[in-house]
């Protein structure tokens, strides 16, 4: 999903679903333009959209300090759930040298 205002991009929302639950996989918004209810707008598009495809819930990953966007969502009506993330490094992070 995207918004445009005057002819340029200012959001964009990138979702899916994957046939067992819906996806917010990215959301930006140009600084310039952030507290205006666009984010807000692009989350409720995707929702109404995964609600159309009979999708039951929609899930996202937000680091454990990213405190302004966990808000966010949870205004939205998002909660924590109980979950671990894996991860594994597949190229050798060469800043740590």
């Amino acid at each position: 999903l995207v918004a445009i205002k005057d002819e340029q991009l200012i959001g964009t929302l990138m979702g899916g679903y994957d046939g067992h639950r819906g996806w917010i996989n990215y959301l930006a918004v140009h600084p310039h333009q952030q507290r205006l209810g666009i984010a807000t707008a692009l989350v409720q598009q995707l929702e109404k959209r995964l609600i159309a495809r009979g999708c039951p819930k929609l899930q996202l990953l937000v680091r454990k300090d990213n405190l302004n966007v966990l808000n966010f969502y949870e205004q939205l009506g998002y909660d924590e759930v109980e979950a671990v993330c894996l991860g594994k490094r597949l190229i050798r992070d060469s800043s740590n040298d």
